[in-house]
C-alpha cells in the first residue's frame, strides 16, 4: 500500500508542476505560449484559467492527502515503509555467549599483588 501512494504521490507532483507552469500570469509564461490566454483556445475566452485553477485546486488537495497519509503510515510501528525494512537488524544472528568467569587462583598463591606498577609521571616543563 505504501509503494502504490508513493507512485501517486510522485504523478500528482509531477502533474501539479506542469498544471502550475501552465497557468498564465503576469507575463508571458508558459501558459500563454500554448494559447492559454487567448479567445481561439479549447476552453473558450476565461475558461482556460478557471479550468487550470480547478485542476490546481484538485491536484494540490490530492498532493496534501497523499502526503498526509504517508506521513501516518511511516510513523507506525509494524508497517512496511521502504526505508524501514532495509534498516532492520538480522533476527536470525546468535547471540553471544556471555565470557566464562576467571579460574580461581591456585593455593598458597597471594591474590592481592598489583597488576602492574604506575608509570613515573614526566617532570614538568617551563613555558618560556
Amino acid at each position: 500500500m505504501t509503494i502504490v501512494l508513493t507512485m501517486l504521490h510522485i504523478v500528482v507532483s509531477i502533474f501539479m508542476i506542469a498544471v502550475v507552469l501552465l497557468q498564465s500570469g503576469k507575463g508571458a509564461e508558459m501558459g500563454a505560449s500554448f494559447g492559454s490566454s487567448g479567445s481561439q483556445s479549447v476552453f473558450g475566452a476565461g475558461g482556460g484559467s478557471t479550468f487550470l485553477s480547478k485542476m490546481t485546486t484538485g491536484a494540490a488537495v490530492i498532493f496534501m492527502l497523499t502526503s498526509l497519509t504517508l506521513a501516518y503510515l511511516s510513523g507506525q510501528p509494524n508497517s512496511s515503509s521502504i526505508m524501514s525494512s532495509k534498516s532492520k537488524p538480522a533476527a536470525a544472528a546468535p547471540a553471544q555467549e556471555a565470557p566464562a568467569a576467571p579460574a580461581a587462583p591456585a593455593q598458597g598463591t597471594p591474590t592481592n599483588l598489583p597488576s602492574a606498577p604506575a608509570a613515573p609521571a614526566a617532570p614538568a616543563q617551563p613555558n618560556k
